[in-house]
């Protein structure tokens, strides 16, 4: 029997190898209907950006080889190697190892993003002749954006000499907006990943990951799982997103409060900030950055604040105010200095379990907010503009290498190098 994959794109259901899938059975079968994610995958600007960089193979060959396994066990070991081949393929090409595949930018982070989501949609949409059930699929895909965002291959060396630094990034989003928009805290994710940087105390090692832009993924527990692990030991993390026009942003206070803005899934969630045990769950957390360090050296062309606003419902009070100097004795949150989407509750979960794991007083931690990445002038109708162009490859490299001196100051500020390596069984890593 033929394997048979369904999909439905912007102009009905394709063929797959020679193969159409009779109408009936995409209609009785949810695992045919690609996610609002994987419907903009369709699009011009994301088929050029995964042309423009090699990448567009990625999702064809996967396919293939899905339909040459024969077990789901078969199946799951592909997925795990060809997710990590992608974030591996997707860093390599950041930093200049192997063949670029196109004419765009190395620093691009927008290749990984559009490759993985092709390989997302085909494993939803594959209906292998052993059966698959929704649990097992379901299981595939967890596999795949672990591996494929890099959150299953942080490894730091068995010494106290190297310091350990963990940065993590964000996907691109608001793409219904502009489907061209990269995220420069994910490219500086792929540009950083597993290099050292030089401090006054020595080398230091960073590891990264990249995030999804979706509510549910956060409520499931994704950056707990991947940070719990190695927040004992290491001696730096930073969250990263993009934020403001024109700056960076050092976020003082994050608060515990989901705001409703939509998520690449068009999802939108107006409540506290889901967590385990709620009943200890602080209104507020803080970072332990070393901000007027950071604040105070010349870091690169943008300006970087220190940023202590919040918006608060104060104690006895129904409605929300802002509070320039940050949260007030009994608040309610309503929004941390990062607001109240995603990159505010990625720093509210990262520091909240720095702080359950009893490392407030001795890890330095907290979020820093990027530039927005601006296309150049004449550049800016998602309609008629240009995936790239100069401006906009500056703007990025100029916000990855900033980046890249905020860790270096955090880190000399910090001292000597002290994670913890009792207990970590995590094996040095060579690009």
């Amino acid at each position: 029997m033929t394997h048979i994959r369904v999909r439905i794109g912007a102009l009905g259901l394709a063929l797959m190898a020679g193969l159409a899938a009779p109408p009936a059975l995409a209609a009785e079968n949810p695992a045919a209907a690609p996610t609002v994610e994987e419907q903009r995958l369709d699009r011009a600007a994301p088929q050029e950006i995964l042309t423009r960089s090699g990448f567009d193979t990625v999702a064809p060959e996967f396919a293939r080889a899905l339909d040459r396994t024969r077990s789901y066990a078969q199946a799951e070991r592909l997925v795990e190697r060809l997710g990590s081949r992608l974030w591996r393929r997707a860093v390599d090409r950041a930093q200049g190892r192997g063949p670029a595949g196109g004419d765009l930018s190395r620093d691009d982070d927008r290749p990984l993003y559009w490759a993985r989501l092709g390989m997302t949609r085909e494993v939803r949409q594959w209906q292998p002749e052993f059966g698959l059930s929704e649990a097992r699929r379901a299981k595939l895909l967890a596999a795949l954006e672990r591996t494929s965002r890099g959150q299953d291959t942080i490894r730091y060396a068995h010494t106290k000499k190297i310091k350990r630094i963990l940065v993590t990034g964000f996907d691109p989003f608001t793409l219904d907006r502009d489907v061209r928009i990269s995220n420069p805290s994910g490219a500086t994710a792929l540009a950083l990943d597993g290099t050292v940087i030089d401090t006054a105390d020595g080398p230091a090692r960073v590891e990264t990951a990249v995030f999804p832009v979706r509510w549910q993924d956060f409520a499931e527990g994704t950056v707990e799982r991947t940070l719990r692990p190695h927040l004992p030991h290491v001696d730096l993390f930073t969250t990263v997103s993009q934020g403001r026009v024109g700056r960076f942003d050092v976020e003082r206070t994050n608060g515990a409060w989901r705001g409703g803005f939509p998520d690449n899934e068009n999802a939108s969630r107006t409540e506290t900030v889901p967590v385990t045990d709620p009943a200890s769950q602080p209104q507020w957390t803080t970072t332990t950055l070393p901000y007027k360090d950071i604040v105070a050296a010349s870091t690169g062309r943008f300006p970087v604040y220190d940023n202590t606003s919040v918006t608060e419902i104060p104690a006895g009070g129904t409605e929300p105010v802002v509070r320039p100097e940050g949260p007030t004795a009994g608040s309610t949150a309503r929004a941390g200095g990062g607001g109240n989407y995603l990159s505010n509750e990625i720093a509210y979960r990262a520091t909240l379990l720095r702080d359950r794991l009893g490392l407030a007083g001795s890890l330095p931690g907290g979020h820093v907010h990027t530039p927005v990445l601006e296309f150049g002038a004449g550049n800016t109708d998602p309609a008629s503009g240009t995936v790239t162009d100069a401006q906009f490859v500056r703007n990025r490299l100029d916000i990855i290498a900033q980046v890249r001196s905020i860790l270096t100051v955090a880190a000399d500020a910090t001292g000597d190098a002290s994670g913890d390596t009792s207990g970590d069984t995590t094996a040095d890593v060579t690009d």
